[in-house]
């Protein structure tokens, strides 16, 4: 059926996605590119780009703005995406079958109770400042994307998130939702990101909680509008929830909220937030002692991100960890090399899906999780020479870090001492360790703590040394026990 008057929605927007794949294709012909060609130099296998160019698959817009610069294309190829994506059935029929299958979305299955909570500047982390403009700590605004835009001050923005928690879960009505609300919600989902210690932790928590529960109510108004807006939002505060409630560790309850980032994640097409919700499950089935859970979730980021080297060095990097709970020293060592050898292949090209990428934080996440998986595997083996290759791997991930971030030097410090522990060195171990003991970040996560308790284990299997290893051993079992 060709586009017209009595074209039901479906039909026009697949006309329009066939309009921009034959404009991509003849752009794409006049640079003298192939599709793989093209795939390689935006993240995608060649065969995302044939289903594009046939309409069969929709283009997000930040990728169409990536393809528009790579074939220089003047704006054309960003036009027939937002035209193409105004044609959708979600904006030609907004009070039917779409909305009603997205408020259906927004309410699929219980989730934690929304918490009490006072005004809210009370309950965000001390010193609270907003980002003067959005993207920022790995957040991009749902309305603007990576083009930037500006955020509201401190006083409006909480003025502003008074007004949307206030509507009611009785609400028929549809009130406007403003573009200034989108920027406070996304600057102050930044801003909660940024708690460093415990009690933050627990305020950024509430914040965080009692915003998804009024998003909920947005989104079962009858108006798909909101579902478009809110959904990618809400993907990111539900997996941003789920951290915070592991990093307190409150599994069951991470879990449950990163299973509604992945729902929302998923149809809004956003694959950085889907790989950032399965890493993190993968490390709550790991904590679990969950090993073929661990691998199961690890090998789902490289089906959600196919085709993408920097998902693959974060899903090479899981199922190391998975295998190393296993002692499988073959298979573990074969997937940090993988990892590592696909974050010397990333470059830029994924920060575009995944706004939290960048070289440096892949390779940190590479060589932090490469030092965890060789410690987790020479405590199972008991072999000696992994557990200094997981020092060395430790170090390297220590050089990358910048000077704020407090916890991850706190938890790769006591991730080293284990190590060394593991290689019968507990002197080496303790030199490490003592100095963690005196900072907050020790008693504050419970991903420390979790590793001060391996360490207390190793120590005290020892039974040997001079008596100041007992005197630690006794000041470490107080912070941990």
């Amino acid at each position: 059926m060709t586009e017209g008057v009595g074209a039901s929605p479906d039909a026009r927007s697949a006309e329009a996605w066939r309009a921009f794949g034959v404009r991509l294709r003849e752009w794409r012909r006049r640079a003298g590119l192939t599709q793989a060609q093209v795939g390689a130099r935006v993240g995608y296998d060649h065969t995302a780009i044939s289903k594009l160019e046939h309409g069969t698959r929709k283009t997000p817009l930040p990728l169409a703005r990536r393809l528009d610069e790579l074939l220089t294309a003047d704006g054309e190829l960003v036009g027939a995406c937002e035209a193409a994506q105004a044609r959708g059935p979600g904006v030609a029929d907004e009070d039917g079958a779409d909305a009603r299958r997205a408020a259906a979305t927004a309410r699929t299955g219980p989730l934690p109770g929304e918490p009490a909570g006072g005004d809210l500047l009370s309950m965000l982390p001390p010193d609270a400042e907003l980002p003067a403009r959005l993207p920022a700590y790995g957040l991009v605004c749902p309305v603007h994307g990576g083009d930037g835009c500006a955020v509201p001050a401190l006083d409006d923005a909480v003025a502003l998130h008074t007004a949307f928690c206030a509507l009611g879960p009785a609400a028929v009505t549809s009130p406007p939702l403003d573009t200034d609300t989108l920027h406070a919600l996304t600057a102050l989902l930044a801003l909660c990101l940024r708690a460093d210690e415990e009690h933050a932790w627990a305020q950024a928590a509430v914040v965080v909680e009692r915003t998804l529960h009024a998003m909920l109510r947005w989104m079962t108004l009858p108006a798909a509008a909101y579902q478009r807006q809110l959904a990618p939002l809400a993907a990111e505060y539900a997996q941003s929830a789920g951290c915070l409630r592991m990093l307190r560790g409150r599994h069951a309850t991470a879990m449950a909220w990163l299973d509604r980032s992945l729902l929302w994640a998923g149809p809004a097409g956003h694959v950085g937030t889907e790989v950032a919700a399965l890493s993190d499950m993968s490390t709550l089935a790991r904590l679990e002692g969950d090993a073929p859970s661990a691998l199961s979730y690890g090998d789902a980021i490289r089906r959600a991100a196919a085709g993408r080297d920097w998902a693959a060095a974060m899903s090479d990097l899981y199922l190391a960890r998975g295998h190393a709970m296993r002692g499988d020293t073959w298979q573990t060592l074969r997937h940090i090399a993988y990892a590592r050898a696909r974050s010397d292949r990333i470059g830029h090209q994924g920060e575009g899906e995944a706004p939290w990428l960048s070289v440096a934080s892949v390779r940190l996440r590479v060589e932090t999780g490469a030092a965890g998986a060789l410690r987790d595997l020479a405590a199972v083996t008991g072999d000696r020479r992994l557990a200094l290759r997981a020092v060395e791997a430790g170090r390297d991930a220590l050089s990358l870090l910048t000077p704020d971030m407090r916890s991850a030097r706190a938890l790769l410090l006591v991730r080293m001492a284990d190590a060394h522990a593991c290689a019968r060195d507990p002197q080496a171990a303790i030199a490490i360790a003592r100095p963690v003991l005196d900072t907050a970040e020790a008693a504050a996560s419970a991903l420390i703590g979790r590793e001060l308790r391996g360490l207390l284990g190793r120590l005290d299997a020892g039974h040997t040394g001079p008596p100041e290893n007992d005197e630690f051993a006794r000041r470490l079992a107080a912070v941990v026990r």
